[in-house]
């Protein structure tokens, strides 16, 4: 009776342990989402749909008479405050199953804060006008801070819920210095990649072309906006980002990635995301294109960071549940 009342709590324990995993899994779904939504707020051009406003919608908690764009722009916020309740029960619920020292507790941390950080830049895009048809500099350089902290957010999410699926509380460093050095390199031109992506995407938005010659010719045009001529450095970042996965495959140098179906993952989004990116030059960026691109690009993205994670770390402490036999 013993062993079975023994195997009954752990049995419990395991399921609680598991619950949080699920949850993780399902707030960085969630996140994924808005972010999309988001996207699609830029490219029918609803930022300005509450006005200048914030919190409040055009002055009102709830918008009056309100016309598509500001549908759009209030549905956005709401999903995004819905966001932060999703990722702090998150960090209360992670914070409650484990102990000081485990890394997902600290992930889930990192994730509230920066969630924080995308609210208030999210907050001055709308407060300082970089939003609808704005074409300043301020708003390149405002979009480029919240599209990086979009990407470090995803990147906490997604190692809290695979750190929590794994039981893998405890993780120490196991590479080498300049493997740490190569890694870092990779993920950073990897945020490069998003972010020059993301400035290419304004420029889209902002100055549509006729045709895909007046679109290359806009690139190189030394009478074209700043946002057109630095679309040029995304293939630049894409192809730097592109080596870093290649070194991955090709070396192996710290040691074998323990799940080979994020491999096979990882190499079937870098694919399609460079097919995305060459339909989206053809096709002169139609909107839809532009967010099935963004979103190939998050999946690629949260495979690298995990990925990336396993061959710079290893498990210190593997806690694991342990079941008595009804025999013994």
């Amino acid at each position: 009776m013993a062993s079975v009342a023994t195997m009954t709590a752990s049995g419990a324990a395991a399921g609680r342990g598991q619950a949080v995993a699920r949850f993780a899994w399902a707030t960085l779904a969630y996140n994924v989402a808005v972010i999309l939504w988001g996207a699609y707020v830029r490219v029918t051009g609803s930022g300005a749909g509450c006005g200048n406003h914030w919190p409040l919608c055009n002055g009102d908690v709830v918008p009056q008479n309100a016309q598509t764009q500001t549908l759009i722009e209030f549905a956005h916020r709401i999903t995004s405050g819905l966001a932060l309740v999703v990722v702090f029960t998150l960090l209360i619920w992670c914070w409650r199953k484990t102990k000081k020292g485990d890394w997902p507790r600290y992930a889930a941390l990192a994730a509230a804060i920066l969630l924080l950080n995308e609210a208030l830049l999210g907050a001055g895009l709308v407060l300082f006008d970089y939003v609808a048809k704005d074409e300043s500099a301020g708003r390149a350089v405002f979009l480029s801070l919240h599209f990086g902290n979009t990407l470090l957010l995803l990147a906490s999410l997604a190692l809290t819920a695979q750190w929590l699926s794994r039981n893998e509380r405890r993780l120490r460093i196991a590479a080498k210095p300049w493997q740490i050095t190569v890694v870092c390199a990779g993920l950073l031109a990897v945020v490069c990649v998003g972010i020059t992506g993301a400035l290419a995407a304004l420029g889209d938005t902002l100055f549509p072309a006729a045709s895909l010659r007046s679109s290359l010719t806009q690139d190189f045009a030394a009478s074209s906006h700043v946002l057109l001529r630095l679309r040029l450095l995304h293939p630049v970042a894409a192809v730097v980002s592109a080596l870093y996965i290649l070194w991955i495959f090709v070396t192996s140098p710290i040691r074998e990635v323990r799940s080979r179906r994020k491999l096979f993952f990882l190499l079937a989004t870098l694919f399609t995301q460079l097919g995305l990116g060459a339909l989206n030059v053809v096709l002169l960026a139609p909107p839809w294109l532009q967010i099935v691109h963004l979103l190939v690009a998050e999946l690629f993205w949260m495979t690298l960071v995990l990925v990336s994670a396993e061959l710079l770390l290893e498990p210190r402490e593997t806690v694991e549940v342990q079941v008595p036999s009804l025999l013994s």
